[in-house]
């Protein structure tokens, strides 16, 4: 019995350790972003650099405004892609499918979380890139050509996730429905997606930090350049990716002004977080007051 409480005890410090270590590394990594970045944001000031429309390295102008609304229309256009299929995905895997075809639909989507993100990039470079092109005009580099890869890339998280929170639904809330003469799809919508909900949002927030912080696959079909696009058939350029094109060559003050992006990407991460955060308790909070 001593030994067993040993044990445990070990375990419980050890698991404790771990997550102060976790913390303590994040801590430190945010901290060498903020040390390089905040010359360039003293030197350049706050504003200008947020709200600045121009990046020129060779002229020492530092602006991220389109890169910023880069980021979120992609990451946004993705989402509204990618939400829909996903959530309708896990339904019909929790809820119609049976287990022929939940075994073959789960290897396949999990399949799609292993395959590397420059495979996703080739394939929109080789395939989507010219099709938009042919069908839309332009150079096919585009937002809307970054926007589909990047839905594509997110929709195993959102689909495992959000499929854990359906099955996590209590039957006896599904029994108690269809007693009261719900239909199937009744249930769903109005009981089991309710239920669900906080579980879904966490399905989305990880969704949508994969796509924020994807670099590679967006390098190869967005276009990379620092505007705001006029529409989504036009090429953008993200923050991640002005980060990686530019980061092994930069020297001085443009390398400073690179960290100053991280530190942008992390406000802008936090802010996206910290709404999605509060959507999951509000829903929990109105789930919580029905029950």
């Amino acid at each position: 019995m001593e030994n067993n409480k040993l044990t445990e005890l070990i375990i419980e410090k050890g698991l404790m350790i771990i997550a102060i270590l976790s913390i303590i590394i994040i801590l430190l990594i945010i901290g060498f972003i903020v040390v390089e970045g905040m010359p360039a944001i003293e030197q350049i000031g706050f504003f200008n650099f947020i709200f600045g429309m121009k990046w020129a390295p060779k002229d020492e102008v530092y602006g991220v405004f389109p890169m910023i609304i880069g980021t979120l229309e992609m990451m946004a256009i993705s989402l509204v892609i990618a939400v829909p299929l996903s959530i309708g995905c896990s339904v019909f895997m929790t809820e119609y499918a049976n287990n022929t075809m939940n075994r073959i639909l789960k290897p396949t989507i999990q399949s799609l979380a292993g395959i590397p993100s420059v495979i996703y990039g080739f394939f929109g470079l080789v395939v989507l890139v010219p099709f938009i092109r042919d069908h839309f005009g332009g150079t096919g580099f585009s937002l809307i050509a970054a926007s589909i890869i990047l839905s594509i890339m997110i929709l195993p998280t959102i689909i495992s996730v959000s499929e854990d929170a359906i099955y996590a639904v209590p039957s006896a809330m599904k029994e108690a429905s269809y007693g009261l003469g719900a239909t199937k799809w009744q249930t769903i919508y109005k009981v089991i997606l309710p239920t669900a909900a906080p579980g879904i949002v966490t399905a989305i927030i990880l969704g949508m930090g994969r796509a924020i912080g994807e670099t590679m696959a967006v390098i190869m079909v967005a276009g990379n350049v620092a505007q705001i696009p006029g529409s989504i058939f036009e090429p953008v350029r993200v923050l991640t990716s002005n980060i990686a094109l530019e980061m092994g060559y930069a020297i001085d003050l443009h390398y400073n002004a690179l960290f100053a992006t991280g530190i942008i990407l992390l406000i802008v991460i936090m802010i996206l977080i910290a709404i999605a955060d509060y959507v999951a308790y509000k829903s929990r909070i109105e789930g919580s007051g029905d029950l």
